[in-house]
């Protein structure tokens, strides 16, 4: 007789028989309707072959090998009860031929979710004598994973979370296959990618608004011409696509690409060069929302295992870096793929089936702390992860919602679109988006710019955003911090304004529009970020970006002269403030000449309280008064 799941032979040096159950003893009409059910099932046609096993069952009670098959065939659709209950039948009526098939009734009760239960199964499967090689090593494989499920349960005690992944509906789904979910920053837009041949595979769009999600079609633009790409991303603000590809002209086997929105659709793509990709397979790309890093997976030697995550920064003349791998840390001696970068800029989510876990690929976040230093990998723990391959993951800008592919009972057909809620430890930091246009201060023309970024607690750069053509800009920003924001642009005065968005509602835009005022005599600039201490003249670390800002003006326009001005409120005697306001001038000329600017091309002076901006019998006006300034006075 045939035999399908996990048959004595695939596990065992020799037979073993049992004393009770006699599979020569079966009915011949059941037996004939078994091997034709077991013609299917090595087909993979389970759902067709369900109705033939269980009429063998009804013909003949007794027939094991019929329940076997019918609880295997269960637990390949992922009917993980059904097939439990249907093991454990065979376990009641005869628990010596039942013991080999310990090891899938083990799968499915972790399928379940029954961990502890899963491992005393294999346990007793790794006690049988004579177990082949093979099977030696699909137990010791399920151990790890029971062991590490019952380990993660113990670290990470039970919440009211509920996971609980709702198909996105006939609107994105069909009976193809869609994965490589992507959402724009204001969650919008889906953008992800749909099997629609056998080799072909097409990207959709669907506009995401109060009542859900509106019919999905292919993306505007000739972009969908080509049949062989794949993984999609859409930039956070919705400008660029970056996906892979095979177009016959590449550097080797899947490149990535890019591909801009116009007003008459996505744009012809085009390769992101040898920088990026090599010979080898590249996919899964992933844009940071600075669009100043591109995460991706490659499987080019060098690495961990076997693809890798890799990542690129872009330079400010628009070239890409050569990509670097992000090291074992992170990479596994499996494959690592499908990385996701959040809004945030600091939380990677990505799959490994390398990395301790439940089974398959896994899904992980990794953070990265204020420095820029990753940390380790952290698995999101069951039931997000389970025994099977999860899928791609895509989390919105809030946090609070993750978009992931998966063939769950409900799909239309293959992998279906879910969203689901994000358990609170596993969610990625909370942002707030800043967006505005750089002008020209003087005519009010847009100004394309480099805007950056940085966290005033710690002084580190965070972005460095370049805007688009009409000077647009759109940054999401982690909560709970204040920033000053510099921008850069040759032939105007840099411009840097402090902002207290600490206090800032999560979630909500903070609209700023900035003015570039052009390189001209007696242009000025006052400085928003070197706030001295009271009666003193040593510069604040946290001015030291302007400064920086100010000698990079200088040396770009070599025969620019400037005077720095000091000046105080009116609290104290006049003679005091005009020292004082003269050795505050006076502490950033010498930083300018320590950081190679003539001295001859610099002046200061302190006008104490004598030129007051603002009223000074209020606090807030006495601290608009206590300031430093420069004055362009030669050209």
């Amino acid at each position: 007789m045939k035999a399908l799941f996990f048959c004595i032979g695939l596990f065992f040096s020799g037979m073993l028989f049992s004393q009770g159950y006699d599979p020569g003893k079966v009915k011949p009409k059941a037996s004939a309707l078994y091997e034709k059910a077991l013609d299917l099932l090595q087909a993979g046609a389970f759902t067709e072959a369900i109705p033939l096993l269980t009429d063998c069952i009804r013909i003949d009670s007794t027939f094991l090998d019929a329940y076997l098959s019918l609880a295997g065939a269960c637990g390949e659709l992922k009917k993980y009860q059904q097939s439990v209950t249907l093991y454990e039948k065979v376990r009641a009526r005869d628990n010596e031929y039942f013991k080999v098939y310990n090891l899938p009734y083990s799968i499915n009760l972790a399928g379940l979710g029954r961990f502890e239960e899963a491992l005393n199964a294999v346990s007793i499967f790794e006690a049988i004598p004579n177990i082949s090689e093979r099977g030696v090593k699909s137990a010791a494989y399920r151990r790890r994973c029971y062991e590490f499920a019952i380990a993660y349960a113990k670290t990470h005690p039970a919440t009211d979370y509920a996971f609980s992944p709702v198909n996105l509906g006939d609107s994105v789904n069909s009976a193809k296959s869609e994965y490589y979910p992507s959402v724009t920053v204001t969650d919008n837009q889906l953008v992800f990618t749909r099997k629609t041949g056998a080799a072909r595979e097409d990207f959709f769009e669907s506009d995401i608004n109060k009542k859900g999600f509106g019919a999905s079609h292919p993306i505007n633009g000739t972009i969908n011409i080509e049949p062989l790409k794949g993984a999609i991303t859409v930039s956070q603000d919705g400008e660029w696509l970056l996906f892979a590809g095979y177009f016959g002209t590449g550097f080797g086997n899947y490149d990535l690409y890019i591909s801009y929105y116009t007003p008459e659709g996505w744009s012809e793509p085009q390769n992101l060069g040898p920088s990026i990709n090599t010979e080898f397979w590249e996919s899964s790309p992933s844009l940071s929302p600075d669009k100043r890093a591109l995460y991706f997976s490659s499987n080019r030697p060098g690495g961990s295992g076997g693809r890798d995550l890799y990542v690129s920064y872009r330079k400010p003349n628009g070239q890409w870096s050569e990509a670097v791998n992000m090291g074992p840390d992170i990479n596994s001696a499996g494959d690592d793929f499908a990385p996701f970068i959040h809004a945030d800029n600091q939380t990677l989510y990505y799959h490994s089936d390398g990395l301790p876990g439940y089974g398959g690929s896994d899904l992980f976040l990794v953070r990265k702390d204020l420095s820029g230093k990753w940390g380790k990998p952290e698995n999101l723990g069951y039931p997000i992860n389970t025994i099977e391959n999860e899928g791609s993951l895509a989390v919105s800008a809030d946090g609070l919602t993750a978009y992931y592919a998966s063939d769950r009972s409900d799909s239309r057909g293959g992998l279906d679109l879910y969203k689901f809620s994000l358990r609170p430890d596993i969610r990625p930091y909370r942002t707030l988006y800043v967006k505005g246009k750089v002008i020209d201060s003087k005519t009010g023309k847009p100004l394309p710019s480099n805007v950056e970024l940085t966290d005033n607690s710690s002084s580190n750069a965070l972005m460095n955003v370049q805007t688009d053509e009409l000077g647009e800009y759109f940054i999401t920003l982690p909560t709970g911090r204040d920033y000053t924001f510099t921008v850069n642009r040759k032939g105007y005065l840099f411009y840097s304004e402090h902002y207290a968005l600490s206090r800032q509602e999560p979630d909500s835009t903070y609209k700023k529009d900035i003015y570039l005022q052009p390189v001209a005599l007696n242009a000025s600039f006052i400085f928003s970020n070197i706030r001295f201490a009271s009666n003193s003249y040593e510069l604040p670390s946290e001015g030291l970006v302007e400064l920086e800002k100010l000698v990079q003006v200088l040396k770009e326009n070599p025969t620019l002269k400037v005077e720095i001005s000091g000046h105080t409120d009116n609290i104290g005697k006049e003679d005091d403030n005009l020292l004082l306001s003269t050795n505050r001038a006076k502490s950033i000329v010498d930083y300018l000449v320590a950081h190679q600017i003539a001295a001859a091309r610099l002046t200061y002076k302190g006008y104490g309280a004598s030129k007051p901006i603002a009223d000074n019998t209020t606090e807030g006006g006495r601290a608009q008064n206590r300031r430093t300034a420069f004055t362009v006075t030669g050209m």
